[in-house]
């Protein structure tokens, strides 16, 4: 059984960095795609940053780019997610999720990804 289990969130203030990693277990096949999605209390969960695992392509929302890094691992079985920057809005929970097989998806689409962690909880005060 394939599980995702998410680590590093945490409180900080506003202009501070944080360093998700998720970590997949459960299979000996690597996701092709493997995303960050946030969900705040209220709205929607959306897509934050996602990576083709074949050719190391990202994707990111426009609210995070340019303060946000998304990487795989040393292993591809890790998934990480640099934060920086940060902002109140940013706060939320964050979600690691991936899909395997597939090699052509909408890499921040919610309904595209298989897997998820259970989350955890970043917040960012002013």
């Amino acid at each position: 059984r394939v599980q995702l289990v998410e680590s590093g969130g945490g409180s900080v203030q506003a202009g501070g960095s944080l360093r998700l990693s998720c970590v997949v277990s459960g299979t000996v096949h690597s996701a092709t795609y493997m995303a960050w999605f946030r969900q705040a209390p209220g709205k929607e969960r959306e897509g934050v940053a996602a990576i083709y695992t074949r050719s190391k392509s990202t994707y990111y929302t426009d609210s995070v780019q340019g303060r946000f890094t998304i990487s795989q691992g040393n292993a591809e079985n890790t998934l990480n997610l640099e934060m920086n920057s940060l902002k109140p809005d940013d706060s939320a929970m964050y979600y690691c999720a991936a899909v395997w097989w597939r090699t052509s998806i909408q890499p921040l689409g919610l309904t595209e990804y298989t897997d998820w962690g259970q989350g955890t909880q970043v917040t960012v005060s002013s």
